[in-house]
């Protein structure tokens, strides 16, 4: 008995310095932060007021929350499923019996190891009015066009940003998912008369389901949180006309800019609902837990 408690003693004495990280650096201001989103906050002066629910009330009511909700979504809903696909096609490939140059594999890697202010900073140099991409279209179609300040385009711009620089690492997960697969599923499937097609459709994508629920939430919170690649093309007003608005941009604004922590916490709160809910319906509809889909 006196050995059993002195491990338990060790174990928890071990875990105590994580558990008091996890306590004053997240479970804290968590609580804090659903105190404050009750209250108007004035950062400077340190007052708090009790406002109730009138900080939902004045964000359902704002025209900058609708902007930011519908950018978010559009990202999400473009960004998500394209980077997934990519992904995972890439991933069978390198894990067939096709030969890639070294070369080739490392420029693949680039991406992921570089910062995302330093690829946003790559990327409106070659999206902006006489950026290499602007240019090489105008030679080519002979039409002059604007990304960075079109509102019809500059989200457009972060969206090929994010799935460029996630895609190489969403790949090396699928890639270590396609190793754990039977090579005798592959087998089976060709004796029945398969294609590769099919194998892929039919055996690849099933087993890899545990792993694609994975890719997808990670992607979704990723995308749901997008901040600094915005921040940085719209030089923090998420403009041009809030086209690159999104809910984190949108609270550091009404945090830092509009020096109002109460509906800035409220948005927050917000986000996470909205992120737990969407996570929730993929591993509903993905079936994460069930290997054969």
């Amino acid at each position: 008995m006196g050995g059993k408690r002195y491990s338990n003693l060790a174990g928890y004495t071990f875990l105590m310095p994580a558990m008091i990280a996890i306590l004053v650096f997240i479970l804290v201001p968590i609580a804090y932060a659903f105190f404050l989103m009750f209250f108007k906050v004035d950062m400077l002066s340190g007052t708090r007021t009790f406002v109730g629910l009138n900080n939902f009330s004045i964000l359902f009511s704002d025209p900058k929350f609708w902007a930011a909700f519908e950018n978010t979504f559009k990202y999400v809903i473009v960004v998500v499923p394209i980077q997934t696909i990519i992904a995972m096609v890439l991933a069978v490939l390198l894990n067939s019996k096709i030969e890639f140059n070294r070369a080739f594999l490392t420029i693949m890697f680039i991406p992921t190891l570089t910062s995302s202010s330093a690829m946003t900073l790559i990327f409106m140099w070659l999206f902006n009015n006489n950026g290499l991409v602007v240019n090489l279209i105008d030679s080519l179609f002979g039409v002059r066009m604007q990304f960075l300040t079109n509102p019809d385009l500059a989200l457009s711009v972060i969206m090929v940003m994010n799935i460029f620089s996630t895609v190489p690492h969403f790949m090396i997960v699928f890639l270590s998912g396609l190793q754990d697969i039977p090579g005798s599923l592959y087998e089976a499937a060709s004796i029945d008369g398969a294609t590769k097609v099919k194998q892929f459709l039919h055996v690849t994508v099933p087993q890899l389901m545990p792993i694609t629920f994975y890719v997808v939430t990670m992607g979704l919170v990723g995308c749901f949180q997008i901040f600094d690649q915005a921040f940085i093309i719209s030089n923090g007003t998420g403009g041009p006309q809030n086209s690159t608005l999104t809910f984190t941009l949108y609270i550091y604004q009404l945090a830092f800019t509009s020096n109002d922590m109460g509906r800035a916490t409220a948005l927050a709160f917000i986000l996470g609902l909205i992120i737990f809910t969407v996570t929730a319906i993929v591993n509903r509809l993905l079936k994460a837990d069930k290997m054969n889909g």
